[in-house]
This record gives structure tokens, sequence and C-alpha cells, in this order.
């Protein structure tokens, strides 16, 4: 656990008593806080009171009086589409608002750092689309070659959770546009930007909002280094903006849709390839073509900006090719299940909206797709020009009238729930296609969550090839 520093014999109210706000609550206490807890949940509140922690109607009159700040939890909007009622009252009672992700940052150095020969450094990576496989991926390639490691943030354990890190340890945060945006405190040592995509504009107030909620992790404490995808304007901005000039070193600019050129440090990757420029010319190359974990443009991309961070810490080419080579991937996430009779089968429940879909369906030919959902704002209309890789559609839940007219000539069915278009796309399915669950929509209609959909995929896989499943 990261004690959090700063609040010794001060009140600190928590909001949303999920995992994070749970741990946020703990560590504040580890640190000499008084952690007053809330959420509108009866059942979270009673779970945390079983926990042992105190409760704090944020509600009632006078609630926030005495009190240093309010950790708010990810999913709780603080300003757009509106304020939660809490929050609005914090702010209206002048209460400093802030998150666990600034806790972190404020509390990770502790005096203990002195006697290490190498300080701890954090790698924060944030994006629209492949920043999970991106922090799961540096993550392994560190673990591989000997490194201190631990994965936190949106994905594995809370940053509060975590252990403080040792000597030379590197902790990897993933970091979502709700964490970004209401930090108080940013300063990772390596920062990563993956790539920009419509998402959550509700919550940011447009594209714009969205943008600008990524930006922080970069413009709030300036990171010692920056890998930013360059492939979207977005992302050319961000790295002119972090860059003194095309040779500056500190930042290392990616791209999967072309070769960069010019005197600072690049990493590209061109039809499997993936290549290292430093100063004008190449210094290394890796062969992503036979990794079956990083399938398509899209984990190409993943793969150059973790490969950028590896080398920012100090690795090889060889140990970071030799890292790649051996990951699984993440559950959910073009998440090889198996093959039977020449024909694979690949879960990527986690496309929830067009553009991830896209990523998938541009990895594969002759697909067997499932799809549907609850679709999102403008619905898959712009994946017109993938149809041509995909064999037959095989579409559930709310949206699959909707996207039934949106694929134009492609072949499709529609069915009732999961196990039945798994069914007949295994009976249809020839050697050489590939049944992908990319669903380009949200999972709410039918499934509590995107992992309870892949779940659900791969039971019905499972049912049908039997001992050739090879889970993650």
């Amino acid at each position: 656990m990261i004690a959090v520093q700063g609040y010794v014999g001060r009140k600190v109210a928590v909001l949303g008593l999920g995992r994070s706000g749970l741990a946020t609550a703990r560590a504040l206490e580890a640190g000499g806080a008084q952690a007053l807890c809330w959420d509108d949940s009866a059942e979270a509140r009673a779970g945390a009171e079983a926990a042992g922690l105190v409760l704090h109607d944020l509600g009632r009159a006078g609630a926030f009086e005495g009190l240093a700040a309010l950790i708010v939890s990810p999913g709780i909007p603080h300003l757009y589409p509106e304020p939660n009622r809490h929050v609005a009252a914090a702010l209206e009672a002048g209460v400093v608002v802030d998150n666990d992700i600034s806790l972190f940052f404020r509390s990770l150095a502790v005096q203990g750092w002195d006697n290490y020969e190498r300080i701890p450094q954090v790698v924060a990576v944030t994006g629209s689309n492949g920043k999970s496989t991106t922090s799961a991926l540096i993550a392994h390639v560190l673990e591989a070659a000997g490194r201190e490691v631990q994965l936190a943030g949106n994905i594995g354990r809370g940053v509060l959770d975590i252990d403080p890190p040792g000597d030379g340890g590197v902790v990897v945060l993933e970091l979502s546009s709700y964490q970004t945006e209401l930090a108080r405190a940013l300063t990772p040592d390596i920062a990563v930007f993956t790539n920009l995509s419509p998402d959550h504009l509700d919550r940011h107030g447009g594209i714009g909002g969205y943008f600008a909620a990524k930006r922080r992790l970069f413009a709030e404490g300036g990171p010692d280094r920056a890998v930013i995808g360059v492939d979207e304007k977005e992302g050319a901005y961000l790295a002119g903006q972090m860059a003194e000039g095309g040779a500056d070193h500190r930042v290392i600019r990616v791209s999967v849709n072309r070769k960069l050129r010019g005197p600072g440090w690049q990493v590209f990757a061109r039809k499997g390839f993936l290549a290292e420029w430093r100063k004008g010319r190449q210094v290394a190359a890796i062969d992503l073509r036979a990794m079956r974990a990083l399938p398509g443009t899209h984990n190409h991309q993943n793969a150059c900006a973790a490969y950028g961070v590896a080398r920012a810490l100090g690795l090889s080419p060889r140990m970071i090719e030799s890292g790649f080579a051996s990951f699984r991937g993440l559950p959910h996430r073009s998440q090889w299940i198996g093959e039977a009779a020449g024909v694979r089968y690949i879960n990527d429940s986690k496309a929830t909206n067009a553009d991830a879909a896209a990523a998938a369906l541009g990895a594969f030919e002759n697909i067997r797709w499932i799809a549907g959902g609850l679709g999102k704002e403008g619905g898959i209309e712009a994946l017109a020009p993938l149809m041509g890789r995909v064999a037959k559609a095989y579409l559930i839940g709310h949206s699959a009238r909707e996207f039934a007219l949106q694929i134009g000539d492609t072949e499709h069915e529609i069915f009732a729930d999961m196990a039945a278009a798994v069914a007949r796309a295994v009976a249809e399915a020839q050697p050489g296609d590939t049944v992908l669950l990319a669903p380009a929509a949200a999972s709410f209609d039918q499934y509590p969550d995107f992992e309870a959909r892949g779940e659900d995929f791969m039971a019905a896989v499972r049912a049908h090839i039997g001992e050739n499943f090879a889970p993650i």
C-alpha cells in the first residue's frame, strides 16, 4: 500500500466505494488521515462499514465543514454533463476535489529512496484505444528482462493498493481520461499517448475537452520522456508542443501509418516490421508478424509505444523482442481463443466502439463477425470500407437491426443471443476463416460488462472446439 502523505490528522472524504475508493480510504488512514467514506449505494456503504471504514453522509447539512479534501472515484462526473451533487457541494464549500491518481503521485516518493542506487520510475499510459494492451506489454517486457514492475491504475491493482516500489522498480499505470482530467498532480517519468478517437464525449463536453483531459498527463508536471502516437492530428500537435525541436530526443514519435523522418527519435511499423530510427538512421528492427498476441496494425501501434518506453528505460532491442515474443495478450483484447479445423477464434469483446472494431477487423481476413450490443453514437457506418473482409456478420443485442442497415450488402443474420450466433458461425466457417467477436458496441443491454460478454463468447466457443480451446 502507498500511504497517502500530506493529510496527517486531517479529515478527508472519499466519494465512491468501489475498488479504487476502498483502497484510497485505507491508504489515507495508513498515512495518518481520517477517511470519511460515502457512496449513494447502500450496498457499497454496507461493504465499507463491514471493512471497518467510517461512513460520512455527504448529503446532510454541514457535511463538508472541516474537510481538507474530497477524493472522487473515476466513474463519478465532476463537470460534464452535470457535476455529481456531492462534488458540486464540495466546490461550493471551497473543499479541494481530487482523485487517487493525484494522491499517488504526491505520495510515492519517500525518504528511503535516498539509499536507492536507481530511483523508482513511473510510466503512465493514456489514449483512446490500446492503452490496456500497451500498459500490459510494457510491464511484461520489463518483467521478462528481470526488472521489478507493478501494473496498476485502470488495469491491475488500484494505484494506492500497490507495494512501495523497490530499488530500480517501475510502476506502469494505465490512465483513463476520467482519471487524468481530475488529478491535481500528474508527474510520471515517462508519459505515453497512444491515439485519439471520439469517446466519453458527454463526460468531457466534446472532443476538445476529451483531448484536453488526455493532454493534462503531459502538461501538468512535464514528464522526462514522452512517447506519442502521431497518426492523428492531436498526437502530432502534442508531440510538437512537447519537443524543443525536431532533434529533441525527449519525445519519441510513434506511427503505424508511415515512415517517420527527421533527426529525432522515432519508432514506426510498416508491413509488420517495427523500426527504430535516431538521428536520421535506423538502429534496430523487429519482425512483428509471427507474434500471435499482437495481430494487426492496432497492436503494432501498441508494440511501437511499448518499445519506445522500454528503450527509454534502458532495455536493448533484443531484450524487447524476446519480451514481445513471450507476451500472451490480455483477455478480451484480440485474444486468441483457439483453432479447430483450420478456423481461428478471436475474442475482442473490448472493441466497444467502431474505431476499436475497425482495428480488429483490419487484422484478419475471411471473418465471421459477431457484433452488436448497445450501439454508440454514429453506429458502425464508418466500418463500411472493411466489409470486404467479412464473409458474414452475426448480429446480436439491442442494436442488431440498426447495424444490419449500416453494413450494406454484407451477408448477415440476427440472433437472440451469443450462443446462437456462435453456433451458426461455427457451423458455417470454412478453413482459413476467423470467427471474431468485435462488437463495436457497449455490452450493457445483455451483460454487466464487456468481460462478461467475452466470457460468454469463450464458453460458447469452448462448447464447440473442445480440447482445442486455448485460454490466455
